[in-house]
C-alpha cells in the first residue's frame, strides 16, 4: 500500500480545509447546532453544487465523482476538524455505501443519481437498543402480499428526522442474532413512518427516533436477499466505524491546535504556559494520538478502497475497521478532555470550543461501539 497523498488528494485536503475554514467557523456551528435540522440548508446545497462532495464515492455511472474511500476519509477528517454541521457522514458515511454494497443495479440507478445531484439526503436505521451488534435489530418485517408490512421503532438513527430515505434493518418473526435480517430502502415520508429528533449532549449532529407502525413496503425495495442482509449490513457499519474515526483524528487534532494556541498566549509567573515542561510533555502526548489516529485511519481507508471498490475479498476490513475506531475514540476523548484541562477554568465555558469537541468526543466514542467494543471484535478476529 502506498501511504503517500497523491497530487489530486493534496488537493482535495487542501480545498476541503479552506472551504470549511470559511464556512464552517465557531459561529457558524453555534448557529446550525440550535437549530432542529441540525444544519444550515443553504450551506448544504452549496456543498452540493460547488464542493460536489456528497456524489465523491457514487461511481461515475450514477452521477458521482467515482472516487475512493481515501479521498472520502481526507474529506470527513477535515469534517471533524471543523465540526460541519451537515447530513454528510448519514448520507455518504451511511446512505450511500448501503446502496453501493447492498443495492442492486434498478436500485441504485433510482437513488444514487439524487443523492449526487444533491436533492435527496439518505441514512441507516437498524439499532433499537443501545447495543450495535446484530441482536439491537428489533424491528420486525412481515411478509404479506408483494411485499413486507414493518413495525418496530429505531433508535440513534443520524439526521434521521431529516433525511429523505431510509435504508432500514428488519427482521423476520421468530428469527434471532444474525439469522432473518433483510434490509429495505425507505422514502420517509411514507405512511405510518413517524420520526422525532431526540436531543442529545452533542449539539453538533442531531439523532433521531423512527418508528414504524404497519408501514408496507414492495417487494422491489428490499435491498439484496430476504433474511440473509447482516453479512452486507455489518459490512456498512464496519465502512461506517472507519468514517466515524476520520472525524474522530480531525477533531483531536482540532483539539490539540487549540490547546496549542491558548497555552502559548496564557502568561503566569511572566511567562506563557507553553514554556512549561509539564504543558509540553501533554501536549506532545497528545500529538502522539493524533499521528497514530491517522495512521490507522488511513489504513483503515486503503482497506476499503479494496473491499468495497476494488473488489478485493479479505478479512482485513472488519479488523482495520475495529482497529482504527477503537484507537480513535480513545484518543479523541483523551485529547477533548486534555484540551479542556490544559485551557483551565475556561475550558468548559460555553465562550470557548473545546467542550464542542468534548462532547463530540464522547458522542462519537460510543456511536457504533466504543473502544472496548471493538477490541473485543479484535480478540476474537485473531483468536
Amino acid at each position: 500500500m502506498e501511504f503517500a497523498f497523491t497530487d489530486e488528494q493534496e488537493m482535495i485536503r487542501d480545498s476541503a480545509e479552506s472551504f470549511l475554514q470559511d464556512v464552517s467557523t465557531s459561529e457558524a456551528v453555534r448557529s446550525a447546532m440550535v437549530t432542529e435540522a441540525g444544519y444550515d440548508s443553504e450551506l448544504w446545497q452549496r456543498i452540493c453544487s460547488q464542493m460536489y462532495w456528497q456524489a465523491l464515492t457514487i461511481p461515475e455511472e450514477y452521477g458521482g465523482l467515482g472516487l475512493g474511500y481515501v479521498e472520502l476519509t481526507i474529506l470527513l477528517e477535515e469534517m471533524g476538524r471543523r465540526l460541519l454541521c451537515s447530513p454528510f457522514f448519514s448520507t455518504v458515511g451511511l446512505g450511500v455505501n448501503a446502496l453501493l454494497v447492498a443495492g442492486n443495479e434498478t436500485q441504485k440507478q433510482q437513488w444514487l443519481p439524487q443523492i449526487a445531484e444533491g436533492s435527496l439526503t439518505a441514512t441507516l436505521a437498524y439499532t433499537s437498543r443501545n447495543r450495535w451488534d446484530a441482536n439491537s435489530v428489533d424491528v420486525i418485517a412481515r411478509a404479506e402480499g408483494d411485499g413486507y408490512v414493518l413495525s418496530g421503532t429505531y433508535k440513534y438513527v443520524p439526521d434521521g428526522h431529516t433525511a429523505d430515505l431510509l435504508v432500514i434493518a428488519a427482521r423476520s418473526p421468530d428469527s434471532q442474532g444474525q439469522e432473518g435480517i433483510s434490509l429495505f430502502a425507505l422514502p420517509a415520508q411514507a405512511d405510518g413512518v413517524s420520526r422525532k429528533w431526540t436531543p442529545t449532549m452533542d449539539q453538533t449532529r442531531k439523532q433521531a427516533e423512527i418508528s414504524l407502525d404497519n408501514v408496507f413496503i414492495s417487494a422491489d425495495s428490499l435491498l439484496g436477499k430476504s433474511g440473509e442482509a447482516w453479512a452486507d449490513l455489518e459490512k456498512v457499519l464496519q465502512l461506517a466505524a472507519i468514517a466515524v474515526s476520520a472525524e474522530q483524528c480531525g477533531g483531536a487534532r482540532q483539539a490539540l491546535d487549540l490547546t496549542v494556541d491558548y497555552t502559548q498566549e496564557r502568561v503566569q509567573f511572566g511567562r506563557t504556559i507553553a514554556s512549561f515542561q509539564a504543558i509540553k510533555h501533554r501536549a506532545a502526548d497528545m500529538m502522539v494520538q493524533v499521528e497514530c489516529s491517522r495512521s490507522a485511519i488511513y489504513y483503515a481507508a486503503c482497506v476499503a478502497q479494496e473491499a468495497l471498490f476494488d473488489g478485493a475479498v479479505g478479512d482485513e476490513l472488519p479488523v482495520a475497521s475495529a482497529l482504527a475506531k477503537a484507537y480513535c475514540s480513545d484518543a479523541f476523548f483523551h485529547c477533548a478532555a486534555e484540551s479542556i484541562q490544559l485551557h483551565g477554568g475556561v475550558g468548559f465555558t460555553w465562550e470557548y470550543d473545546p467542550h464542542l469537541y468534548f462532547k463530540r468526543a464522547k458522542s462519537t466514542e460510543t456511536f457504533l461501539g466504543n473502544g472496548a467494543y471493538h477490541r473485543e471484535k479484535i480478540a476474537q478476529a485473531i483468536l
